[in-house]
């Protein structure tokens, strides 16, 4: 079956489909994204991706281009047309179509929408978590309003592409006093010496990860102490466990970070937990 993408209020061949040369998003990165995963046919943690959505946009000054109840239908289109059961949806919109020029546009421009689907293979990925995967460090590259998720990511682009090449899953950035902010697609957690679970404060520049925050609830639910402070690359290394966490990855276990073992090598009880619950309750709450 060929894959299908909404533009602009239409249903179009993937292949087929397109946007103007000179979109603000293709010529300047003018514009924001976001990504569901999708459990069931359905949209999983719905609301912190709608708020991120939307606040990214009011960050840009860009207009909601449609109401959250039309843009929920739109996905949801999106998903069944493409007949996704478990993968992601992802959404794109961009300041619109202008003659090119760094300031915003004089006239008025409508924001461009594009949305695909596309299912993911669910056994790989448990097989994957069941394995646990790497990290690899490298320095902080990226500018100060990273709670933004523009679609301007060349620095995580070089990072993730530094991971592949050296065979591992992810690259988590470190700024200059050596803390670890996230990874290029995901949110760094830790399980340190005492027990406790530590993952960045939202408040610092960093994305403010919805699988995260969702993460954050169910564990605490689940009764562990959850602590929103930084961590060294050194503090990790010498943790009982370490994970990240995506709305591709859900909960992954970190078992290496630059090829040496976290803990004994093997993903760790605690983040093998918090996935199934993270899991159960996202399909349950899932739109």
């Amino acid at each position: 079956m060929s894959r299908l993408a909404y533009v602009n209020g239409r249903f179009l061949r993937q292949a087929e489909a397109g946007v103007s040369i000179e979109d603000r998003g293709y010529q300047l990165g003018d514009g924001i994204y976001e990504v569901w995963a999708v459990m069931g046919g359905k949209l999983a943690d719905a609301e912190g991706h709608f708020a991120r959505l939307e606040r990214s946009l009011s960050e840009l000054r860009i207009a909601m281009p449609m109401t959250r109840a039309a843009l929920t239908i739109a996905l949801r289109e999106t998903v069944r047309r493409n007949r996704v059961r478990h993968g992601i949806v992802y959404l794109q919109v961009t300041r619109g179509v202008a003659r090119r020029d760094h300031a915003f546009p004089t006239a008025e421009s409508a924001p461009t929408v594009v949305i695909t689907a596309r299912a993911t293979n669910a056994a790989a990925s448990e097989a994957r978590a069941a394995k646990g995967v790497g990290v690899i460090t490298t320095p902080e590259t990226r500018w100060a309003r990273c709670d933004i998720k523009t679609i301007d990511l060349l620095p995580n682009v070089l990072a993730k592409q530094a991971a592949r090449e050296q065979g591992a899953f992810e690259a988590w950035f470190v700024d200059a006093e050596g803390l670890v902010t996230e990874g290029a697609s995901s949110n760094a957690w830790i399980v340190d010496a005492d027990g406790i679970l530590r993952t960045r404060d939202a408040e610092a520049n960093i994305l403010r990860g919805v699988t995260r925050l969702s993460l954050v609830d169910v564990a605490r639910e689940a009764g562990y102490r959850v602590e929103e402070r930084p961590f060294t690359v050194q503090e990790a290394l010498a943790a009982r466990e370490a994970f990240l966490t995506g709305a591709g990855a859900l909960v992954m276990p970190i078992v290496s970070i630059d090829g040496q073992p976290v803990a004994n090598g093997h993903p760790g009880e605690v983040a093998r937990t918090l996935r199934a619950a993270y899991i159960r309750r996202a399909v349950e709450t899932a739109i």
